[in-house]
């Protein structure tokens, strides 16, 4: 019989965010960026530990014998300290999210009427292997004025811990509610199933990590969840592109992070461009070590290819191998990004503005960009700060979830007396 007991430990954790997430409502969004603005300090004076920390986390997952693209994903290299750093100082001096006046109007009666934005309340963020999760969704949380219950995976546990820590302690130099950011520190995954229990004191679960880690929570609870199954993200060449600025922004949205959810899995390439430009993509990416797989069109021009499956189309490799697919038009792109894509990221390069606008009007995916790399869609390109993920659910945000994201919103309504008729 299923144990649906949560532990003491669990739960006091569930208590303290709640009563966190009230007590943010008393800090003015000021309050909440002068701690925010404090934290990369507290992470610098912490840099020693936490990279001797992350060091005993990549250890541990190599003597467990996870995959490179899993222990690449778990590193915290230099680029990406200063990376965490910068995001904790964009995130703070981004306007304050909460309490602004959506909409508003005065009744002919005299009856004052707003739509103001507020805060979830409390968040639990779960996910894998990327450390940099840990700042940026405590971060954006807090500034958004939401309680947040962070689950890292069991492989980075002591690297979370140690930032955890770090931007708890700029909570508390502000006397703010200490318990507005916690850790779960329990392993294994019975401490998860417990998470997924707390109705009463979770409002929105945000998962980040694997298709079947997000299914498995989505499915194994009844609290809200912004869900990011996959990033099959597409890149259209139209028959018009600019042959040099196709070939850029191709490579970097393959090759400058393989390992991330809006790295390029497929590339479309027209039919009446694909002689001219096949070959030099083709070069272009095996500089860069990608494994390319193509349909059959491609390797008539491309021999050296490997045949992609129909299995390839709709596969998130996060890892060196992209299939490429030669179609006959914008039309049959559209249909295929729209078939085997996951609704993330998707991109076409062109020089025709009715081309343009068809491709963005047609394919059903949170962010289309036109000229544009598939890598700017994680949200501090959008001018968003740090994110918690890119969601492909269309309720209750959809793309790249920042602040604004996890803000909801309450009407207020001024009355002298009125009275309903």
């Amino acid at each position: 019989m299923l144990n649906n007991k949560i532990s003491p430990d669990i739960e006091e954790m569930g208590k303290n965010a709640k009563m966190a997430a009230l007590e943010l409502k008393t800090l003015s969004g000021s309050a909440r960026q002068n701690i925010l603005a404090l934290m990369p300090e507290k992470l610098e004076s912490i840099k020693k530990d936490l990279f001797l920390a992350n060091q005993r986390d990549l250890k541990k997952a190599r003597k467990a014998g996870l995959s490179e693209p899993f222990i690449k994903r778990l590193e915290i290299t230099e680029k990406i300290y200063q990376y965490m750093l910068n995001r904790l100082k964009k995130v703070a001096s981004m306007p304050d999210p909460v309490d602004k006046i959506l909409e508003g109007h005065t009744r002919p009666d005299g009856l004052q009427v707003k739509k103001v934005s507020v805060p979830i309340g409390v968040i639990g963020i779960i996910y894998e292997s990327r450390p940099n999760v840990t700042t940026d969704a405590a971060s954006v949380c807090l500034k958004s004025g939401n309680a947040v219950i962070l689950r890292g995976g069991s492989e980075s546990i002591e690297t979370n811990i140690v930032l955890a820590e770090a931007m708890i302690a700029a909570l508390e130099e502000y006397n703010a509610p200490k318990h507005a950011i916690q850790i779960l520190r329990t392993p294994g995954h019975e401490a998860v199933s417990e998470l997924l229990r707390m109705n009463e004191y979770i409002d929105v679960l945000i998962p980040r990590g694997g298709k079947e880690l997000i299914k498995k929570i989505a499915q194994g609870t009844n609290i809200p969840v912004i869900k990011h199954y996959e990033g099959i993200c597409h890149l259209y060449i139209a028959k018009d592109a600019d042959l040099e600025m196709a070939i850029d922004v191709a490579v970097n949205s393959k090759c400058q992070r393989v390992e991330v959810c809006n790295a390029l899995e497929t590339l479309l390439i027209d039919q009446k461009i694909a002689p001219a430009i096949l070959p030099k993509i083709v070069s272009a990416f095996k500089q860069n070590n990608i494994k390319l797989l193509g349909c059959h069109e491609t390797i008539k021009l491309a021999p050296s290819l490997e045949h992609a499956s129909e299995e390839d189309w709709m596969t998130e490799y996060l890892a060196p191998i992209l299939s490429i697919k030669i179609v006959k038009d914008i039309d049959e792109a559209i249909r295929h990004i729209n078939y085997y894509g996951s609704g993330h990221t998707d991109s076409i390069i062109t020089e025709s503005l009715a081309l343009a606008d068809k491709f963005v009007n047609c394919v059903d995916s949170a962010s289309v960009l036109v000229n544009a790399s598939t890598r700017l869609s994680g949200g501090g390109d959008y001018g968003l700060g740090a994110v918690v993920g890119i969601s492909t659910d269309k309720l209750h945000a959809r793309g790249p979830v920042g602040p604004q994201e996890l803000t909801t919103y309450k009407w207020i309504v001024h009355g002298h007396g009125h009275l309903r008729n």
